[in-house]
């Protein structure tokens, strides 16, 4: 399948009728899932443009229930709205339904030990003699905290009743409930883990080793922390690898001329990937060995599909030349993307730069150093001068708040014969 769409809600929209706006009839056959039950609002428009399936996080929906629930003699909106939701799935075509399935095992463990040795953390190590693994761990609790409160009902009575108003009333009863509550939280945990991996550190953060013009927005950088949350995007696709060995994600943003309806401002979702062998293919139909292998025919290299390849094969929009694009890439670039990133018009990357300037065995990263016309920011703790935008968005945070509902969009795959 293809994202075709990512958008948050707004002011003045939500989520789901945002995707309306921007997508309209090209719903037709989609999947669509939503970080809250979508409102009976969003919903009867959704259905109505043909989508095939629609999944919800199990929690408090769009309209809350919350209060509802701790003050049950209060009548308002919310449980009128969650009945008229449950009316519209039970007569529509569309499946409405809670797509949450438990964890691999040892999941959590193996992203913790390998979020440590990713570029973003090794940088800062390299930099800071002083720096200890106790600070990642401080920053995951934080990370952890801040998204429980988000994600979670903390109250196991007020998440049954909210369940039961929402009609999910078959997994109020354990052992169904309390298997529940573990894999969301089990999830919670994985965000928050990978999250803490590009960590707020001092005076750290994505800039450019180059001077920027300051009158060409298209080189200007983006304020850090949304920087930091397109880079946690791009951590989480890695981790969907078929590489047994380095997992890498990549994912293309835009920015419009002026802001859109969309909860992201002016920025708008391009595409995104990670790396893995051509699509169709087998697990045993290309070599997975890499280069500690001594016959180069039985390595890797030459079968596996980059994640930035992928990000610019499957993308969803086309990359506007005068628009600021930019593509965030969770390692650095190698000499057989950086073409690619030039060639397709993105006016800036934003990666782990570690290896810039290394040559491997079966792979090289020489080009990435050299490259021009296209602006870097990697990791690194001197800011040259503040942006532009780090002074507009000072207080704006592009962040899954409480009173947001995030949703993306796929579609299957079509052949063309």
């Amino acid at each position: 399948m293809t994202i075709i769409g990512l958008h948050c809600s707004s002011t003045d929209l939500h989520a789901g009728q945002i995707a309306l706006i921007k997508h309209g009839s090209r719903l037709k056959n989609c999947d669509l899932y939503f970080s809250r039950k979508p409102c009976s609002t969003c919903l009867k428009m959704i259905v109505n443009a043909g989508v095939s399936r629609i999944s919800y996080w199990p929690a408090d929906p769009e309209i809350s229930l919350q209060s509802e629930a701790s003050n049950p003699v209060t009548t308002s909106d919310a449980k009128l709205d969650a009945k008229a939701v449950e009316r519209l799935k039970s007569n529509s075509r569309a499946r409405v339904c809670v797509l949450l399935q438990p964890l691999v095992c040892y999941m959590v463990q193996f992203i913790e030990e390998t979020s440590t040795k990713l570029d973003f953390i090794q940088k800062i190590a390299k930099s800071q003699p002083d720096f200890n693994t106790d600070f990642y761990t401080a920053c995951r609790q934080e990370r952890i905290k801040e998204y429980e409160s988000l994600f979670l009902i903390s109250n196991e009575e007020t998440h049954k009743q909210i369940l039961m108003t929402i009609g999910l009333e078959n997994l109020c009863e354990n052992p169904y409930f309390s298997n529940l509550r573990q894999n969301m939280k089990d999830l919670v945990l994985v965000l928050a883990t990978v999250a803490a991996s590009v960590p707020v550190f001092g005076c750290f953060g994505f800039y450019s080793n180059e001077p920027q013009p300051t009158n060409e927005t298209c080189h200007q950088g983006l304020p850090q922390e949304i920087a930091r949350h397109c880079m946690v995007q791009a951590r989480l696709l890695a981790y969907r690898t078929e590489d047994h060995k380095t997992g890498v994600g990549a994912i293309i943003w835009a920015e419009e001329k002026s802001r859109s309806c969309d909860g992201t401002g002016a920025m708008y979702f391009v595409g995104c990937g990670y790396n893995a062998f051509p699509v169709g293919s087998e697990y045993a139909d290309f070599p997975h060995m890499d280069d500690k292998q001594k016959d180069r025919e039985i390595r890797k290299f030459r079968y596996i599909i980059h994640a930035e390849q992928n990000a610019l094969t499957f993308r969803c929009r086309e990359i506007k030349p005068d628009e600021r694009s930019m593509i965030f890439v969770t390692k650095c670039p190698c000499d057989e993307c950086v073409p690619l990133i030039k060639g397709a018009g993105i006016k800036q990357i934003y990666a782990g730069d570690i290896d810039a300037g290394k040559k491997k065995a079966d792979i090289s990263y020489m080009k990435f150093d050299e490259l021009e016309g296209v602006s870097k920011f990697t990791v690194n703790g001197v800011q040259k001068t503040k942006s532009i935008d780090d002074q507009q968005h000072q207080n704006k945070k592009l962040s899954l708040l409480h009173s947001c509902s995030v949703l993306f969009i796929t579609q299957p795959v079509c052949t063309l014969k």
